[in-house]
């Protein structure tokens, strides 16, 4: 098996990271757009959950049902309510009757813009099961107003963050010359994600997937929060 490295571009294979109880599987869709689309599967009872059905479902579908061994997909999670990150949504929920997850604030927008009901909407210290495995909801608002991350604190290595368009190596997500927003985003991730106050924040070894580009660790992004706030964006 090739070493994951989180380096993946549309039209070419996953890359796929097995770890203790849950395997997770990268693939981008879209030439344009080059999205992220990430299959939790739990190891134990064969459970799965899609992060952003971003588009390409004949991309997405195989995944799904080549991974399922009987566990089939529990639930489909979508971090924002941007188009590019949900244009698959209609056909893999049809395919899979599968739940449909998303942060509150932004769980209207995505149901007017892909015809799909948000079956359950979350917040922060909420969870999603991947059948054993656990995720934590991370509301980081700021991107879009309902904006969520996903934790995943692996039992026998360091934690998996899912950082939807907050968070890439090299800074946090657009926020499209809105002041306000980008304040908002800047301090949610300096505190939420990176722990600038006390008992909050990640260990330097949570290794994070974004979804746009490659991956990143906590610890190679931490020295430069502060020439990101200053430059604002």
């Amino acid at each position: 098996m090739v070493s994951y490295t989180g380096d993946v571009t549309p039209g070419g294979g996953p890359q796929v990271r097995e770890l203790g109880g849950l395997t997770i599987t990268k693939v981008a869709v879209d030439e344009t757009m080059s999205n992220n689309c990430y299959l939790l599967r739990c190891t134990a009872d064969g459970s799965q959950v899609l992060i952003d059905a971003a588009s390409e479902p004949e991309t997405l579908l195989p995944l799904i049902g080549d991974a399922a061994d009987g566990g089939g997909l529990t639930a489909v999670v979508t971090t924002h309510q941007h188009w590019d990150h949900h244009r698959a949504l209609a056909a893999v929920v049809e395919a899979t009757g599968a739940e449909v997850v998303a942060g509150a604030p932004d769980a209207a927008a995505i149901t007017e813009q892909t015809g799909v009901p948000v079956t359950r909407t979350v917040g922060d210290g909420d969870t999603v099961q991947v059948g054993d495995c656990t995720l934590e909801v991370i509301a980081i608002a700021g991107h879009t107003p309902g904006s969520i991350a996903l934790l995943f604190r692996d039992p026998d290595g360091h934690p998996h963050l899912f950082t939807g368009d907050s968070l890439f190596p090299g800074g946090v997500g657009n926020t499209f010359g809105d002041d306000a927003a980008f304040a908002q985003l800047i301090d949610e991730v300096e505190t939420k994600i990176f722990g600038t106050l006390p008992d909050a924040g990640l260990p330097d070894d949570t290794w994070f997937y974004p979804g746009h580009g490659g991956d990143s660790t906590l610890g190679a992004e931490r020295p430069h929060l502060a020439e990101w706030r200053e430059r604002g964006w």
